[in-house]
């Protein structure tokens, strides 16, 4: 008897791959979509993100092609609960947000996993780049071939239980070759877009997504220097994230960057470039994959999705936190977002950056 495997399918030309090799591997598959908002409720009409509307049509059309069951799972609720409320919570503190690590935590390696188990699936499949190895009696995650798609930046928060149950099947290939298997089975999104944007807010622009969904919307307040100097006025804090330098519209002989926002007085704090580096910081809901030990270790980490990773001290604190020094400073370390620790390939594991402690 096949094992059974519940293939996450977007509507992405990735998914839907993952879906074909599966089948062609022998495994009884069943196709589902997580269908995370309706479309106009969060403003939008024909964009096909995932989770919308659009992107579950698309889906469906794939499945039916390489001749697999296909259903739909709402989880709308959870997903607004779960990501966006948080996502939202995120920026009023004055951080940046990474909804896509939320989602794949608490809805695909959390929810459909729930999902497969009630459908009698063996497997969770989704079309990420990355690879997962078993070895000393553990299970590790691994960057993928392709290290201009990987992905595994964004799954730190998988553990030993839900790895035993996943398969990543793009984790060997690049994807130019993932575009000429879709390609050579005809499917219709072999040549769709990668999405560059945060799914629920396709234009980019979350200060609407904020005052329509939340009816939140902070009024101006003052720039400043470190010294508490006026600078000029800006139109919310929460507008604003570490580094950014454009859009600021404050004239001076050198450029201004965001370097620290403070939510509790509506500030936003400038300086210079230099100001932006440093060289340690406090996570906080760690994540370890490995078993092994890592109380304190020389590792690599990054502190962003397309950062290379770089080499740093990693220690375990008393109250659960994780310190993380790196041999050279950092440029816009920013709470909110995740710093990811690896040896080599193999992901160790991850957290959200909730301080930066040194200049």
């Amino acid at each position: 008897m096949s094992k059974k495997a519940l293939i996450a399918m977007s509507g992405g030309v990735d998914s839907s791959v993952a879906a074909l090799l599966m089948k062609e591997k022998g495994y009884d598959c069943i196709g589902v979509t997580m269908k995370l908002y309706d479309n106009e409720d969060i403003g939008i009409s024909t964009e096909k993100a995932c989770g919308s509307t659009d992107s579950i049509e698309d889906a469906r059309q794939v499945a039916d092609r390489i001749g697999i069951p296909y259903s739909v799972v709402d989880f709308h609720v959870d997903f607004r609960e779960k990501v966006m409320n948080p996502f939202v919570d995120c920026y009023l503190q004055g951080r940046t947000p990474n909804p896509c690590v939320e989602c794949n935590r608490h809805l695909k390696f959390a929810q459909l996993y729930k999902a497969g188990e009630e459908l009698g699936c063996d497997l969770i499949v989704t079309g990420h780049y990355v690879q997962i190895a078993y070895e000393n009696g553990e299970y590790q995650l691994r960057k993928a071939v392709d290290n201009g798609k990987d992905q595994s930046y964004v799954l730190y928060s998988l553990t030993q239980e839900q790895l035993a149950h996943t398969m990543f099947p793009l984790g060997e290939l690049s994807k130019d070759e993932v575009r000429a298997i879709a390609e050579k089975h005809g499917f219709l999104n072999s040549d769709k877009k990668d999405s560059q944007d945060i799914c629920f807010i396709p234009d980019g622009n979350y200060k609407r997504f904020m005052k329509e969904q939340y009816e939140i919307e902070v009024g101006p307040g003052d720039f400043v220097d470190k010294d508490g100097k006026v600078l000029g006025t800006h139109q919310g804090y929460y507008g604003y994230t570490i580094g950014q330098r454009k859009g600021l519209g404050i004239a001076a002989e050198k450029p201004y960057y965001v370097v620290d926002i403070l939510p509790e007085t509506n500030q936003v704090v400038l300086g210079s470039n230099e100001d932006l580096f440093h060289t340690t910081l406090i996570a906080e809901d760690f994540n370890w994959i490995t078993k092994g030990d890592v109380e304190t270790q020389v590792v690599q980490a990054k502190v962003r999705y397309r950062q290379q990773a770089q080499e740093a001290q990693v220690k375990k604190l008393e109250d659960g936190r994780v310190q993380v020094t790196f041999a050279e400073p950092q440029r816009a370390i920013t709470k909110g977002q995740s710093v990811v620790v690896y040896q080599g390939d193999q992901v160790l594991g991850g957290g959200i950056i909730t301080a930066v402690v040194d200049r």
